[in-house]
Protein backbone atom coordinates (compact mmCIF):
# COMPACT_ATOMS: atom_id res chain seq x y z
CA UNK A 1 0.00 0.00 0.00
CA UNK A 2 2.83 2.43 0.88
CA UNK A 3 4.49 1.69 -2.46
CA UNK A 4 1.23 2.39 -4.31
CA UNK A 5 0.79 5.70 -2.48
CA UNK A 6 4.38 6.73 -3.28
CA UNK A 7 3.93 5.87 -6.96
CA UNK A 8 0.68 7.85 -7.13
CA UNK A 9 2.32 10.85 -5.45
CA UNK A 10 5.24 10.70 -7.87
CA UNK A 11 2.87 10.49 -10.85
CA UNK A 12 0.96 13.55 -9.67
CA UNK A 13 4.21 15.45 -9.14
CA UNK A 14 5.54 14.70 -12.61
CA UNK A 15 2.26 15.69 -14.32
CA UNK A 16 1.76 18.88 -12.33
CA UNK A 17 2.22 22.23 -14.12
CA UNK A 18 5.59 23.88 -13.55
CA UNK A 19 5.18 27.22 -11.83
CA UNK A 20 6.77 30.33 -13.33
CA UNK A 21 9.10 30.65 -10.34
CA UNK A 22 10.49 27.16 -11.08
CA UNK A 23 12.20 28.25 -14.29
CA UNK A 24 13.90 31.31 -15.69
CA UNK A 25 13.63 32.77 -19.17
CA UNK A 26 16.66 34.43 -20.73
CA UNK A 27 17.07 36.18 -24.07
CA UNK A 28 20.31 34.96 -25.69
CA UNK A 29 20.12 36.55 -29.17
CA UNK A 30 18.23 39.31 -30.96
CA UNK A 31 18.26 41.27 -34.20
CA UNK A 32 18.00 38.20 -36.42
CA UNK A 33 15.66 37.60 -39.33
CA UNK A 34 12.97 34.98 -38.75
CA UNK A 35 14.98 32.12 -37.16
CA UNK A 36 13.06 29.20 -38.68
CA UNK A 37 15.19 26.20 -37.62
CA UNK A 38 17.41 25.37 -34.63
CA UNK A 39 19.83 22.46 -34.11
CA UNK A 40 22.61 21.85 -31.61
CA UNK A 41 25.83 20.81 -33.37
CA UNK A 42 27.92 20.77 -30.17
CA UNK A 43 27.16 21.25 -26.46
CA UNK A 44 27.39 25.04 -26.80
CA UNK A 45 26.83 25.68 -30.52
CA UNK A 46 23.30 26.23 -31.80
CA UNK A 47 22.95 26.38 -35.58
CA UNK A 48 20.01 28.48 -36.77
CA UNK A 49 18.46 29.20 -40.16
CA UNK A 50 16.78 32.44 -41.17
CA UNK A 51 13.89 32.27 -43.60
CA UNK A 52 15.38 34.99 -45.78
CA UNK A 53 18.14 32.53 -46.78
CA UNK A 54 20.99 32.94 -44.30
CA UNK A 55 22.26 30.89 -41.37
CA UNK A 56 24.57 31.20 -38.40
CA UNK A 57 25.89 29.57 -35.26
CA UNK A 58 25.11 30.96 -31.81
CA UNK A 59 27.66 30.18 -29.12
CA UNK A 60 25.35 29.71 -26.16
CA UNK A 61 28.16 30.42 -23.67
CA UNK A 62 29.56 33.64 -25.14
CA UNK A 63 26.41 34.58 -27.12
CA UNK A 64 28.64 35.31 -30.12
CA UNK A 65 27.11 34.68 -33.55
CA UNK A 66 29.18 33.40 -36.49
CA UNK A 67 27.68 33.61 -39.95
CA UNK A 68 27.84 30.68 -42.38
CA UNK A 69 28.75 30.68 -46.06
CA UNK A 70 28.03 28.10 -48.74
CA UNK A 71 24.23 28.22 -48.80
CA UNK A 72 22.43 27.84 -52.15
CA UNK A 73 20.03 30.39 -53.64
CA UNK A 74 16.75 30.26 -51.74
CA UNK A 75 13.27 31.21 -53.01
CA UNK A 76 12.34 33.43 -50.07
CA UNK A 77 8.85 34.41 -51.17
CA UNK A 78 5.59 34.17 -49.21
CA UNK A 79 5.96 31.44 -46.58
CA UNK A 80 9.00 29.99 -48.37
CA UNK A 81 12.69 30.43 -47.73
CA UNK A 82 15.41 28.62 -45.81
CA UNK A 83 13.39 26.43 -43.47
CA UNK A 84 14.48 23.62 -41.15
CA UNK A 85 17.91 22.41 -40.06
CA UNK A 86 18.55 19.11 -38.28
CA UNK A 87 21.38 16.75 -37.38
CA UNK A 88 21.07 12.98 -36.89
CA UNK A 89 21.43 11.48 -33.41
CA UNK A 90 25.01 10.31 -34.14
CA UNK A 91 26.25 13.77 -35.12
CA UNK A 92 29.15 14.59 -35.42
CA UNK A 93 30.21 10.98 -36.06
CA UNK A 94 27.86 11.12 -39.06
CA UNK A 95 28.72 14.67 -39.95
CA UNK A 96 26.03 15.63 -42.43
CA UNK A 97 23.75 18.56 -41.56
CA UNK A 98 20.29 18.45 -43.18
CA UNK A 99 18.25 21.38 -44.46
CA UNK A 100 14.87 22.01 -46.07
CA UNK A 101 14.19 25.11 -48.13
CA UNK A 102 12.09 26.39 -51.00
CA UNK A 103 13.74 26.30 -54.39
CA UNK A 104 12.58 28.19 -57.48
CA UNK A 105 11.80 26.03 -60.51
CA UNK A 106 10.10 27.62 -63.51
CA UNK A 107 8.81 30.47 -61.37
CA UNK A 108 7.34 28.15 -58.73
CA UNK A 109 8.58 27.31 -55.23
CA UNK A 110 9.22 23.67 -54.32
CA UNK A 111 10.18 22.19 -50.96
CA UNK A 112 13.69 20.72 -51.18
CA UNK A 113 15.73 18.49 -48.87
CA UNK A 114 19.51 18.83 -48.92
CA UNK A 115 22.56 18.11 -46.78
CA UNK A 116 26.04 19.56 -46.36
CA UNK A 117 29.13 19.28 -44.19
CA UNK A 118 30.35 22.12 -42.00
CA UNK A 119 34.02 23.07 -42.15
CA UNK A 120 34.84 25.99 -39.90
CA UNK A 121 32.04 28.39 -40.90
CA UNK A 122 31.51 27.13 -44.44
CA UNK A 123 28.89 24.65 -45.65
CA UNK A 124 30.57 22.32 -48.15
CA UNK A 125 29.68 19.32 -50.34
CA UNK A 126 26.10 20.58 -50.68
CA UNK A 127 23.86 17.77 -51.94
CA UNK A 128 20.21 17.99 -52.96
CA UNK A 129 18.61 14.75 -51.77
CA UNK A 130 15.06 15.39 -52.99
CA UNK A 131 13.60 18.27 -54.96
CA UNK A 132 9.97 17.42 -54.30
CA UNK A 133 7.22 17.36 -56.88
CA UNK A 134 5.20 20.05 -55.15
CA UNK A 135 5.51 23.20 -57.20
CA UNK A 136 2.80 25.86 -57.13
CA UNK A 137 2.84 29.62 -57.39
CA UNK A 138 0.75 30.16 -54.24
CA UNK A 139 3.70 30.90 -51.92
CA UNK A 140 2.00 28.95 -49.11
CA UNK A 141 2.29 25.74 -47.09
CA UNK A 142 5.84 24.49 -47.74
CA UNK A 143 6.10 22.46 -44.50
CA UNK A 144 8.71 21.32 -43.53
CA UNK A 145 10.38 19.99 -40.35
CA UNK A 146 12.93 17.14 -40.40
CA UNK A 147 13.04 14.16 -38.03
CA UNK A 148 15.30 11.10 -37.69
CA UNK A 149 14.27 7.74 -36.30
CA UNK A 150 16.53 5.17 -34.61
CA UNK A 151 16.81 2.93 -37.69
CA UNK A 152 18.62 5.34 -39.99
CA UNK A 153 15.62 6.87 -41.74
CA UNK A 154 14.76 10.52 -42.26
CA UNK A 155 11.29 12.09 -42.41
CA UNK A 156 10.14 15.53 -43.50
CA UNK A 157 6.82 17.16 -44.27
CA UNK A 158 5.52 19.06 -47.29
CA UNK A 159 2.39 21.20 -47.08
CA UNK A 160 -0.44 21.05 -49.61
CA UNK A 161 1.04 24.23 -51.15
CA UNK A 162 -2.28 26.03 -50.87
CA UNK A 163 -4.05 23.64 -53.26
CA UNK A 164 -6.39 21.45 -51.24
CA UNK A 165 -6.76 18.49 -53.64
CA UNK A 166 -3.03 17.82 -53.24
CA UNK A 167 -3.72 16.32 -49.82
CA UNK A 168 -5.39 13.28 -51.42
CA UNK A 169 -3.21 13.10 -54.52
CA UNK A 170 -0.45 10.49 -54.23
CA UNK A 171 1.15 11.73 -57.46
CA UNK A 172 2.44 14.85 -55.74
CA UNK A 173 4.61 15.18 -52.64
CA UNK A 174 2.49 18.12 -51.51
CA UNK A 175 0.36 17.28 -48.46
CA UNK A 176 2.54 14.38 -47.31
CA UNK A 177 5.16 13.14 -44.89
CA UNK A 178 8.16 11.75 -46.78
CA UNK A 179 10.49 8.95 -45.62
CA UNK A 180 13.97 8.42 -47.04
CA UNK A 181 17.29 6.89 -46.15
CA UNK A 182 19.73 9.51 -44.94
CA UNK A 183 21.53 9.46 -48.30
CA UNK A 184 18.26 10.25 -50.11
CA UNK A 185 17.52 6.73 -51.33
CA UNK A 186 13.97 5.38 -51.14
CA UNK A 187 13.51 2.60 -48.54
CA UNK A 188 12.28 -0.67 -50.03
CA UNK A 189 9.54 -0.94 -47.38
CA UNK A 190 7.92 2.44 -48.00
CA UNK A 191 4.14 1.92 -48.32
CA UNK A 192 3.73 3.02 -51.95
CA UNK A 193 7.04 1.83 -53.37
CA UNK A 194 5.31 -0.70 -55.66
CA UNK A 195 2.33 1.51 -56.52
CA UNK A 196 2.75 3.06 -59.96
CA UNK A 197 -0.02 5.55 -59.18
CA UNK A 198 1.86 6.99 -56.19
CA UNK A 199 5.22 8.57 -55.40
CA UNK A 200 7.46 6.09 -53.63
CA UNK A 201 8.86 8.62 -51.13
CA UNK A 202 5.46 9.16 -49.46
CA UNK A 203 5.05 7.71 -45.94
CA UNK A 204 1.67 9.29 -45.05
CA UNK A 205 -0.68 11.74 -46.75
CA UNK A 206 -3.78 13.87 -46.24
CA UNK A 207 -1.85 16.67 -44.48
CA UNK A 208 -2.53 20.39 -44.80
CA UNK A 209 0.68 22.08 -43.62
CA UNK A 210 3.01 20.10 -41.32
CA UNK A 211 4.86 22.57 -39.10
CA UNK A 212 6.25 20.20 -36.49
CA UNK A 213 7.70 16.69 -36.74
CA UNK A 214 9.55 14.75 -34.04
CA UNK A 215 10.62 11.17 -33.36
CA UNK A 216 9.88 9.90 -29.84
CA UNK A 217 12.79 7.52 -29.32
CA UNK A 218 11.50 6.12 -26.02
CA UNK A 219 8.21 4.95 -27.50
CA UNK A 220 9.42 4.50 -31.10
CA UNK A 221 6.78 6.71 -32.69
CA UNK A 222 6.59 9.73 -34.99
CA UNK A 223 4.57 12.81 -34.03
CA UNK A 224 3.41 15.56 -36.37
CA UNK A 225 1.54 18.84 -35.79
CA UNK A 226 -0.03 20.85 -38.60
CA UNK A 227 -2.00 23.97 -39.35
CA UNK A 228 -5.71 23.55 -39.89
CA UNK A 229 -7.77 26.19 -41.70
CA UNK A 230 -9.78 28.49 -39.39
CA UNK A 231 -9.53 26.17 -36.39
CA UNK A 232 -8.67 22.50 -36.51
CA UNK A 233 -4.89 22.45 -36.02
CA UNK A 234 -3.99 18.77 -35.56
CA UNK A 235 -1.56 16.69 -33.54
CA UNK A 236 -1.14 13.36 -35.31
CA UNK A 237 0.61 10.09 -34.59
CA UNK A 238 2.09 9.26 -37.98
CA UNK A 239 1.78 5.68 -39.22
CA UNK A 240 2.92 3.98 -42.39
CA UNK A 241 0.68 4.58 -45.40
CA UNK A 242 -2.15 6.22 -43.44
CA UNK A 243 -4.46 8.92 -44.78
CA UNK A 244 -4.94 11.85 -42.38
CA UNK A 245 -7.94 13.19 -44.21
CA UNK A 246 -7.20 16.69 -45.48
CA UNK A 247 -9.25 18.23 -47.08
CA UNK A 248 -12.02 15.61 -46.90
CA UNK A 249 -12.27 15.73 -43.10
CA UNK A 250 -11.30 18.58 -40.79
CA UNK A 251 -12.27 20.20 -37.50
CA UNK A 252 -11.74 23.64 -39.04
CA UNK A 253 -13.98 26.16 -40.78
CA UNK A 254 -13.74 28.04 -44.04
CA UNK A 255 -11.99 31.41 -43.85
CA UNK A 256 -14.82 33.12 -45.70
CA UNK A 257 -17.73 32.01 -43.52
CA UNK A 258 -19.19 29.72 -40.82
CA UNK A 259 -19.02 26.57 -42.94
CA UNK A 260 -17.11 23.40 -42.07
CA UNK A 261 -14.33 22.31 -44.42
CA UNK A 262 -14.90 19.06 -46.30
CA UNK A 263 -17.45 16.35 -45.58
CA UNK A 264 -17.24 16.39 -41.79
CA UNK A 265 -14.85 15.43 -39.02
CA UNK A 266 -14.72 11.65 -39.57
CA UNK A 267 -14.70 9.20 -42.46
CA UNK A 268 -13.83 5.48 -42.68
CA UNK A 269 -10.25 4.93 -43.81
CA UNK A 270 -9.07 8.31 -42.55
CA UNK A 271 -7.13 8.86 -39.35
CA UNK A 272 -8.36 10.95 -36.43
CA UNK A 273 -5.96 13.42 -34.78
CA UNK A 274 -4.73 12.67 -31.28
CA UNK A 275 -5.60 16.28 -30.43
CA UNK A 276 -7.05 19.24 -32.29
CA UNK A 277 -7.20 22.95 -31.50
CA UNK A 278 -10.24 25.16 -31.99
CA UNK A 279 -9.46 28.04 -32.28
CA UNK A 280 -6.14 27.49 -34.02
CA UNK A 281 -2.93 28.14 -32.13
CA UNK A 282 -0.94 28.00 -35.43
CA UNK A 283 1.82 25.60 -34.33
CA UNK A 284 5.35 26.40 -35.47
CA UNK A 285 7.35 23.38 -34.30
CA UNK A 286 7.28 20.22 -32.18
CA UNK A 287 9.64 18.77 -29.57
CA UNK A 288 9.43 15.76 -27.26
CA UNK A 289 11.11 16.64 -23.98
CA UNK A 290 13.59 14.00 -22.81
CA UNK A 291 15.89 15.98 -20.50
CA UNK A 292 16.49 15.85 -16.76
CA UNK A 293 16.43 19.60 -16.06
CA UNK A 294 12.63 19.58 -15.74
CA UNK A 295 11.41 16.17 -14.49
CA UNK A 296 7.79 17.36 -14.57
CA UNK A 297 8.04 17.83 -18.33
CA UNK A 298 9.68 14.53 -19.25
CA UNK A 299 7.77 12.84 -22.07
CA UNK A 300 5.69 15.94 -22.83
CA UNK A 301 5.33 17.35 -26.32
CA UNK A 302 6.03 21.06 -26.81
CA UNK A 303 4.81 23.15 -29.74
CA UNK A 304 5.54 26.77 -30.45
CA UNK A 305 2.36 28.77 -31.14
CA UNK A 306 2.44 31.52 -33.75
CA UNK A 307 -1.10 32.89 -33.73
CA UNK A 308 -1.92 32.52 -30.03
CA UNK A 309 1.67 33.36 -29.03
CA UNK A 310 2.70 30.90 -26.35
CA UNK A 311 4.58 27.66 -25.71
CA UNK A 312 2.11 24.78 -25.80
CA UNK A 313 2.81 21.71 -23.60
CA UNK A 314 0.89 18.48 -24.24
CA UNK A 315 0.89 15.74 -21.61
CA UNK A 316 0.60 12.21 -22.98
CA UNK A 317 -0.37 9.00 -21.23
CA UNK A 318 1.45 5.70 -21.79
CA UNK A 319 -0.77 4.89 -24.78
CA UNK A 320 -0.02 8.20 -26.50
CA UNK A 321 -3.32 9.91 -25.72
CA UNK A 322 -3.24 13.66 -25.09
CA UNK A 323 -4.56 13.97 -21.52
CA UNK A 324 -3.67 17.58 -20.59
CA UNK A 325 -2.52 20.87 -22.09
CA UNK A 326 -0.62 23.79 -20.59
CA UNK A 327 0.04 27.20 -22.16
CA UNK A 328 3.31 28.77 -21.08
CA UNK A 329 4.86 32.19 -21.72
CA UNK A 330 1.65 33.87 -22.88
CA UNK A 331 2.85 37.08 -21.24
CA UNK A 332 5.89 37.10 -23.56
CA UNK A 333 3.50 37.83 -26.48
CA UNK A 334 5.86 36.38 -29.11
CA UNK A 335 5.25 34.17 -32.15
CA UNK A 336 7.28 31.11 -31.11
CA UNK A 337 8.75 29.44 -34.17
CA UNK A 338 11.47 26.79 -33.55
CA UNK A 339 12.41 24.62 -30.56
CA UNK A 340 15.57 22.78 -29.54
CA UNK A 341 16.62 20.89 -26.42
CA UNK A 342 20.18 21.48 -25.20
CA UNK A 343 22.41 18.73 -23.77
CA UNK A 344 21.61 20.09 -20.28
CA UNK A 345 17.89 19.60 -20.92
CA UNK A 346 17.20 23.32 -21.33
CA UNK A 347 14.71 24.45 -23.97
CA UNK A 348 15.80 27.00 -26.55
CA UNK A 349 13.28 28.64 -28.84
CA UNK A 350 13.20 31.31 -31.53
CA UNK A 351 10.59 33.96 -32.27
CA UNK A 352 9.51 35.66 -35.46
CA UNK A 353 10.72 38.97 -33.99
CA UNK A 354 14.30 37.72 -34.51
CA UNK A 355 15.11 36.55 -30.98
CA UNK A 356 16.34 33.34 -29.38
CA UNK A 357 15.47 32.54 -25.74
CA UNK A 358 16.37 29.78 -23.30
CA UNK A 359 14.27 28.23 -20.52
CA UNK A 360 16.40 26.86 -17.70
CA UNK A 361 15.78 25.91 -14.06
CA UNK A 362 15.45 28.83 -11.67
Amino acid sequence: MKTLILLLALSLLLSAPLRAQDFQLKEVASGLGIPWGLAFISPNELLFTERKGSAGILNTSSRKISRLTGLPPVFAEGQGGLLDVAVPPQYPQQDWIYFTYSKEINGQGVTTLARARLKQHSLQQWQELLVTQSGTDTGRHYGSRIAFDDKGYLYFGVGDRGERPNGQNLQTHAGSIIRLKRNGEIPADNPFVDDKAALAEIWSYGHRNPQGLVWDNEHKRLWEIEHGPRGGDELNLIQKGKNYGWPVISYGMEYWGPLAVGEGTEKPGMQQPVKYYVPSIAPGSLLVYSGDAFPQWKGSLFAGALKLRHLNRITLDSAGNAVAEERLLEELDERIRALAQSPEGWIYFSTDSGKIFVIKPA
